[in-house]
C-alpha cells in the first residue's frame, strides 16, 4: 500500500475538484511517496516510467531515476549544513583563540614593561661598580642599593692600577661609559687606568642615574645580619650580588657555601712588586717579554746540557705593569718537568728570584723610568719560588632564598680568583657580569619561583663557562700573545 500527499499550489484553494485535477496535470505535479524498500518515489507528468506506462500516469519512479531529483538532494543539503556548522565553529573557537592569545600576550607585555626590582650590591670595586651600572642599564630596578664597609677616602686612593682588554672595553661602552672622559692611557686596544680613578668615573655616572632610579650608595657600611635584620621585610631586595673580594664573608652571611673548586692551568709562575715614591703615579702601557731563557749556573744548575734538547728549554714569559710608583712583574712559563724548572719550584733561596725579577727589569723597562739599583732592589717583594697557577671558583655562584624570594649571585673575585697576577684580574670579573642584566631581567619579569630557579641556573651555567675558559685560553691572552 503506498501513501500519496499532495500540496495544492497558489490558487487551488478556490478551484473545484474537476479543475484542480486538470491543472494538477497541467503543473506537473510530482508526487513523493516511499517505495516498500523505503526509496522516496516521485510520479512526474513528463517522465516515461521504469514500467512502460505512459508519462502523466500514476506510476512512481525512483528519485535517482526522475527528472534528476537524485535522493542525495536531501542528503546533500543536510551535508552542506553540517560543513557550515562545522566551519562556523572552528572559525568562532579559532577568533576566541587569537583573541584569548593576543589578551593574554598584551597582558604579559605590559606586566614585564612595568615590572621593576630592588637590587642590593655588596662591594664597591670595579666588579660591584660595574654590576650596578648593568643593573641601572636593565631597566628593571627601581631601587638600587650599594654597600663597601671601605669610606670613600680608602676606596678611591688605591694605588693599582687596572688593564682592561678590548672585550671589556666593548662592554663597558655598551654600559655608556666614555674612555674619552677617563683619566688613563691606550696600548693596542687596552685602555689602562688607575682603579681610583675608574671607580670615581663609576660612582659619578650612578649619581646620575638617580634621575630614574633611586640609588643609594652606602660607604663605610659593611655588610651582616644585623644589618639584614634593620631592613623591613617588605623592603628586601629581590636580587643581592654578592662582589666583595676574595676576602669578604658576606657569602657566609647569607648561608652559601664556601667550597671552592681549584683547576691547575697547567703553568708555573711567580710575582713581584715595588714601590718607588719618587716616581710618578700615573697610568702606564704594560711591558711584555716573550722566550727569555735564565742562566741559573752560578748556582749549580747546568742548564746548558738541556739547550741539546730544544724542546726541554724552559721558555718564560714576563711582563711589567702597573704605574712607574707601583710596579708589579709576573713571570710565568708552561708546566714542564725540567731540571731549571724543578729547581725554582724547590729552591729555598729567595735570592735567586729576586735577582731574575731585578735584571728581567732592567733589561725590559721602559726607556723613561730609571733602572733598579741595589738600593731600590731592598724595596722589591717577590716569590720566593716558582708556583703551580691556580683557579678557584665557588661550587656555588648562585642561591635562592625561599623564605625571603630573593636570588642571590656572586661575581668578581668572591666567584673567581687566581693565585697568580697578571694585571688582567678585573677582566675575568667582567666576563660574569655579562650575564647580570640577562639574570636581572628575568628574575624581575618572573611569573613563580620556577622561572627565578631556571634564572639562577642560566646564571651557574655562564659561571662554570667563565671559569673554564679562562682555564683553558686565560693565560694565553694575559701572559703569552
Amino acid at each position: 500500500m503506498m501513501l500519496f500527499f499532495w500540496l495544492a499550489p497558489p490558487g487551488h484553494a478556490h478551484l473545484s475538484p474537476r479543475q484542480r485535477g486538470s491543472r494538477a496535470e497541467a503543473e506537473r505535479t510530482h508526487v513523493a511517496s516511499l517505495s516498500p524498500a523505503g526509496y522516496p518515489l516521485v510520479s512526474c507528468s513528463k517522465c516515461t516510467p521504469e514500467d512502460g506506462s505512459e508519462p502523466g500516469g500514476t506510476s512512481v519512479y525512483s528519485v535517482k531515476d526522475s527528472c534528476g531529483m537524485d535522493g542525495g538532494g536531501i542528503g546533500g543539503n543536510e551535508e552542506e549544513k553540517y560543513r557550515a556548522l562545522a566551519y562556523d565553529t572552528a572559525l568562532s573557537t579559532l577568533v576566541a583563540v587569537a583573541l584569548y592569545v593576543l589578551l593574554k600576550v598584551s597582558l604579559d607585555g605590559f606586566r614585564q614593561w612595568r615590572a621593576r626590582i630592588s637590587v642590593l650590591i655588596v662591594g664597591s670595586g670595579p666588579v660591584g661598580l660595574t654590576a650596578a651600572l648593568v643593573a641601572v642599564r636593565s631597566g628593571k630596578v627601581l631601587k638600587l642599593t650599594v654597600l663597601d664597609e671601605r669610606y670613600r677616602t680608602a676606596l678611591l686612593c688605591r694605588p693599582q692600577q687596572i688593564a682592561l682588554d678590548p672585550r671589556s672595553v666593548k662592554f663597558l661602552l655598551g654600559l655608556g661609559v666614555d674612555f674619552d672622559n677617563m683619566e688613563g692611557c691606550w696600548h693596542n686596544e687596552h685602555f689602562f687606568t688607575r682603579i681610583g680613578v675608574f671607580q670615581e668615573y663609576l660612582l659619578s655616572i650612578l649619581e646620575q642615574k638617580k634621575q630614574k632610579v633611586e640609588v643609594k650608595v652606602q660607604l663605610g657600611t659593611k655588610f651582616t645580619e644585623e644589618y639584614l635584620q634593620r631592613i623591613p621585610h617588605s623592603d628586601w631586595p629581590r636580587v643581592i650580588v654578592v662582589a666583595d673580594g676574595s676576602c669578604g664573608d658576606s657569602c657566609s652571611v647569607l648561608g652559601i657555601s664556601s667550597d671552592y673548586t681549584m683547576e691547575s692551568c697547567h703553568a708555573f709562575g711567580a710575582n713581584a712588586t715595588i714601590e718607588r715614591l719618587d716616581q710618578r703615579q700615573v697610568p702606564t702601557p704594560e711591558i711584555r717579554a716573550h722566550s727569555l731563557y735564565f742562566d741559573l749556573s752560578a748556582y749549580g744548575v747546568e742548564a746548558l746540557r738541556e739547550h741539546k734538547n730544544p724542546t726541554a728549554k724552559p721558555c718564560f714569559h714576563l711582563k711589567i705593569y702597573g704605574t712607574f710608583r707601583n710596579r708589579y712583574m709576573a713571570l710565568v712559563c708552561p708546566a714542564s718537568d725540567t731540571k731549571m724548572v724543578r729547581y725554582l719550584r724547590q729552591t729555598a733561596n729567595s735570592c735567586i728570584m729576586k735577582n731574575i725579577f731585578h735584571h728581567s727589569f732592567n733589561a725590559y723597562k721602559a726607556d723613561i723610568e730609571p733602572r733598579l739599583n741595589d738600593v731600590t732592589l731592598h724595596h722589591m717583594q717577590c716569590s720566593w719560588r716558582l708556583f703551580e697557577i691556580q683557579l678557584s671558583h665557588r661550587r656555588i655562584s648562585a642561591a635562592y632564598i625561599e623564605g625571603d624570594n630573593v636570588a642571590v649571585i656572586v661575581e668578581g673575585e668572591a666567584a673567581r680568583v687566581l693565585n697568580f697576577d697578571t694585571g688582567f684580574g678585573v677582566n675575568l670579573g667582567m666576563r660574569g657580569l655579562e650575564s647580570v642584566g640577562t639574570f636581572i631581567y628575568r628574575t624581575a619579569t618572573a611569573v613563580d619561583q620556577n622561572d627565578i630557579l631556571e634564572a639562577l641556573s642560566a646564571k651557574m651555567n655562564h659561571s662554570r663557562q667563565v671559569a673554564e675558559a679562562f682555564r683553558q685560553t686565560g693565560l694565553a691572552e694575559s701572559m703569552y700573545e
